[in-house]
Parts: structure tokens; C-alpha cells; sequence
């Protein structure tokens, strides 16, 4: 499995999380838990600042609010408890727009937009098993940020209910925010060293 990282055959609960070693960083998707060792890469990091910056410069005086990792998103799948919610992601950045749907342990329900930085350790989660997980939440719109590459695809949610194709961005070009029609994300900026 190499860095996927430690990857265990049982199922888990979000209460089963909650007991764990707060040392450790964890996410726990459809029962199973994936240990988010190593720490994310200087590179990882500047993205992830400039990103946030710039929404967040937007969001100023807006209902919506962003949150940077680590802050847990559990996704139910219908109104089970949180002790019995089997999936808890902790997205690199999260977009909450409804304020409901937050609480003292993060947010209980789909993030209105989902950014997540690919790293060497995290590619096939982000790729495959997330954005399976993103789509059945509903999260409206998922990016994937590849710092190697200095490209963004943006996913966005259709009608039926599944992410399309993607809208591919590079270094140099802006990347407008599907759900905010008056942003534009300045992708030189993010991708600079």
C-alpha cells in the first residue's frame, strides 16, 4: 500500500475516532481509517495558505465561512448519530455556507466547495476514494490541486447528482469559484515558490 499510510481491515465509527491518540492525525472514510502521516510538504503548505487567503479575503463580511485543515467534516449518510457516522474527512480546505451544519467538533454534513492538495502520500485517496465520497455527500464543487503539475481541476456537481468532467486550470490562469460567480482565483499567485 506504501504511503497511503496505514490502512486497517475494520470498520469504524466517528465515536471510534474520537477515542483516538490525539497525536496522530486520522480520517475515517465509509469505516476506514487512513492515517494522514507524513506531515504535507512546504510546497503543499504555500498553496494551501495563498489558496485560503484569497477566499478568505472574498469571504470577509459573507455568511459563507472557510476552514483549513485539520477540521473534521463528518459526512452521514442519512441522520444516523455522529457516534455512528463512518466517515470523517479532514479536506485541506472546506467551504461551509450554511452555519447549521458547524459545530464545536467541525461540520456535520457537505461542504458547499471541498479543496484538496495532492500530495505523494494522499494522490489515490484525493483521487479515488474521496471523490467517490465527495460526490455521494454532495459536495457542490471539489477541487484537486496537483502542486507538482501547477494545475487545479475543478468538479462540479450536475443535476443528477454526479461530478462531470473536469474544468482543468493552470499556473498563469485564474480559476473562477463556481459557487461564488464573483471570484476568481489568481493560480500564479498560488502556484508561486
Amino acid at each position: 500500500m506504501g504511503p497511503l499510510a496505514l490502512k486497517l481491515e475494520e470498520r469504524f465509527t466517528y465515536g471510534d475516532y474520537l477515542m483516538w491518540d490525539d497525536d496522530e492525525r486520522w480520517e475515517l472514510i465509509d469505516g476506514v481509517p487512513y492515517n494522514m502521516s507524513p506531515a504535507p510538504r512546504v510546497a503543499h503548505q504555500r498553496i494551501l495558505m495563498e489558496l485560503g487567503k484569497q477566499v478568505a479575503v472574498y469571504l470577509t463580511g459573507k455568511p459563507c465561512q472557510i476552514f483549513p485543515a485539520p477540521f473534521d467534516v463528518r459526512l452521514p449518510e442519512s441522520d444516523e448519530s455522529d457516534e455512528l457516522v463512518e466517515t470523517v474527512v479532514q479536506p485541506d480546505l472546506s467551504i461551509i455556507c450554511d452555519k447549521g451544519k458547524l459545530d464545536e467538533a467541525g461540520c456535520r454534513g457537505a461542504p458547499d466547495l471541498v479543496v484538496e492538495i495532492l500530495s505523494p502520500a494522499t494522490a489515490m485517496k484525493d483521487l479515488k476514494v474521496k471523490f467517490v465520497r465527495y460526490e455521494r455527500a454532495r459536495v457542490r464543487e471539489y477541487w484537486i490541486v496537483d502542486p507538482t503539475g501547477k494545475t487545479v481541476q475543478i468538479f462540479t456537481l450536475g443535476a443528477d447528482g454526479r461530478y462531470g468532467r473536469p474544468q482543468v486550470y493552470i499556473d498563469g490562469e485564474t480559476a473562477p469559484v463556481g459557487i461564488f460567480p464573483d471570484l476568481e482565483i489568481d493560480l500564479t499567485a498560488v502556484f508561486a515558490e
